[in-house]
């Protein structure tokens, strides 16, 4: 019995060494990252209950994938072994006014060939309380996506809270469909919703006035970007917006806002600059925002949270936010002084 669950794809993340171009040297620094996975291993080091469902093939580098998550605590009990190959995903990390770029080789992966019927979710449903799943598997494939509706009706069937970061990756969706055809559908069984500037337009098809690509963000317009969100889907409870302001690849705003019954919220805004690693910024909002919702009856303090939370994250290396609750609740009480502890 599991209470907090992600699904969705855990890949191979090869990097180019610090700042370099592709092959610049002939080297990737090997680890294990997505978006999905990536909020599993966040939740699990808040001390949460937390497992991952995906599919990953039965060799040794799908192995080697389950063994990074179960060093974090995290229950791969429902990791279904089938298909021939685990996606991958190629990063080079930009600098100053030029920014990361990320290639994609995740065709036939083993989650891209999953199909509906694959996972007895009644049984992993089971005393779960949380499911959290995003846009990027719907965008994989046809089944896939097929997979991941099945996923969010059985889990309201059982009762299972279900959030979703509406992630949108145009160089995903090319199967046939569009983001908004699928998304619309799946959105319908969503419980809180997560998304930065782009998202809700080109997941959703929900347009606001709202410049993507300025770098400058009016977060004004997010208070009725939230509102129509929440009207278009009167089943989702809870939309929180990131607010990224993009000066350069090593120096962004960084805020958020949450809408819920109970109106509109904005956090504070920290200046991040010298970004070691920005990719699982998003996830580790998500992540900590599922966290703050189970963890402080403020809804100002849950999203306080997540924003520190990810705000930490762009100082590590790698996919996973590696840090703990006390880390992140120091950083919300106002220190961000980054003395060295003694």
């Amino acid at each position: 019995m599991t209470e907090f669950l992600s699904f969705g794809e855990i890949m191979l993340r090869l990097k180019t060494p610090g700042h370099e171009r592709f092959f610049q040297s002939p080297t990737f620094e090997a680890t294990f990252g997505g978006g999905e996975a990536n909020v599993a291993v966040a939740l699990a080091n808040y001390g949460l209950n937390a497992g991952f469902i995906s599919a990953l093939p039965d060799n040794d580098i799908g192995e080697s994938a389950i063994r990074e998550l179960r060093r974090f605590n995290v229950d791969t009990s429902n990791i279904r072994r089938s298909g021939d190959r685990v996606g991958i995903y190629y990063l080079e990390a930009g600098a100053n006014q030029r920014p990361s770029k990320v290639v994609y080789d995740r065709a036939w992966s083993s989650i891209c060939q999953a199909q509906p019927g694959d996972f007895d979710w009644p049984q992993i449903f089971d005393g779960t309380k949380w499911l959290h799943i995003t846009g990027i598997t719907p965008a994989l494939s046809e089944s896939a996506a097929a997979l991941s509706l099945e996923a969010v009706k059985a889990a309201k069937e059982a009762g299972v809270t279900v959030s979703c970061d509406f992630n949108f990756r145009g160089k995903l969706w090319k199967w046939g469909k569009s983001a908004p055809e699928v998304m619309h559908d799946l959105v319908k069984y969503v419980d809180v919703g997560i998304a930065n500037e782009e998202d809700c337009q080109k997941s959703l098809g929900i347009t606001a006035d709202v410049d993507v690509e300025s770098g400058e963000l009016d977060t004004m317009k997010y208070v009725a970007l939230s509102q129509k969100v929440l009207e278009t889907y009167p089943n989702m409870s809870t939309i929180a917006i990131t607010l990224r302001e993009s000066h350069s690849a090593d120096r962004n705003g960084w805020s958020a806002c949450l809408r819920d019954s109970d109106g509109f919220k904005l956090s504070r805004q920290y200046e991040i600059t010298d970004i070691i690693d920005r990719v699982g910024g998003g996830d580790s909002f998500a992540s900590a925002l599922i966290y703050g919702l189970n963890a402080y009856t403020d809804r100002q303090q849950s999203l306080e949270f997540a924003v520190a939370a990810s705000c930490l994250k762009h100082s590590i290396l790698g996919d996973f936010n590696r840090v703990s609750v006390a880390e992140v609740e120091h950083l919300m009480g106002g220190d961000a002084s980054g003395r060295v502890q003694r």
